[in-house]
């Protein structure tokens, strides 16, 4: 059923695995970090050769082709991680939206009444860049592909794009389906 995970994982040049069967921990090193990953089921048996690594399942029940396809890409994932890592860009669309990014912390001023600051892992690298005639950008860069995610998807739950003007912040790339509004009615 899983043709996901089925698939083997290369290890590019550089990246090393390691299975400890006792705690059933994966653990992935590469140039740019290293990544753990906890298997919760312990039946799950990991092999490791010839820079491939393969998910082997225990049995054919649905719980466990549905995990080894999970599994499978949270290890492909962390070998991309390690190996080049993973960004994220988004920017801000509105009249006066800013972005400006201190350390770990990004101070947004979003349209409301006053600045929202959004404290950023130190697993991660966030840039915010305005260059004139352009929305303002913020990058985030780092190797946990989840992470990653997280914090994109809660920097953009603090002004979420509304369909009528477009105004919020969006991911670069992402299309947003706009709204007529009450003129296109007459």
């Amino acid at each position: 059923m899983s043709r996901i995970g089925r698939m083997p994982v290369a290890l590019p040049k550089g990246v090393s695995c390691t299975f400890n069967q006792g705690d059933h921990k994966v653990t992935v090193k590469g140039p740019k970090g290293e990544l753990k990953l906890q298997l919760l089921d312990p039946d799950f048996k990991l092999t490791i050769a010839d820079d491939n690594v393969e998910l082997v399942r225990p049995t054919e029940q649905k719980r466990h082709k549905a995990q080894h396809g999970l599994y499978r890409a949270l290890i492909a994932n962390m070998v991309e991680g390690v190996s080049k890592g993973f960004r994220r860009e988004m920017e801000l669309i509105g009249v006066g939206y800013k972005a400006s990014a201190q350390g770990n912390t990004l101070e947004l001023s979003l349209g409301y009444s006053h600045s929202v600051f959004v404290a950023i892992p130190s697993e991660l690298k966030v840039q915010a860049s305005q260059e004139k005639g352009q929305n303002p950008m913020i990058v985030l860069e780092g190797i946990d592909k989840q992470l990653i995610g997280q914090v994109a998807a809660k920097i953009k739950s603090l002004r979420p794009v509304e369909p009528y003007k477009g105004k919020g912040i969006r991911y670069v790339g992402e299309f947003v389906r706009r709204k007529a509004g009450k003129a296109a009615a007459k």
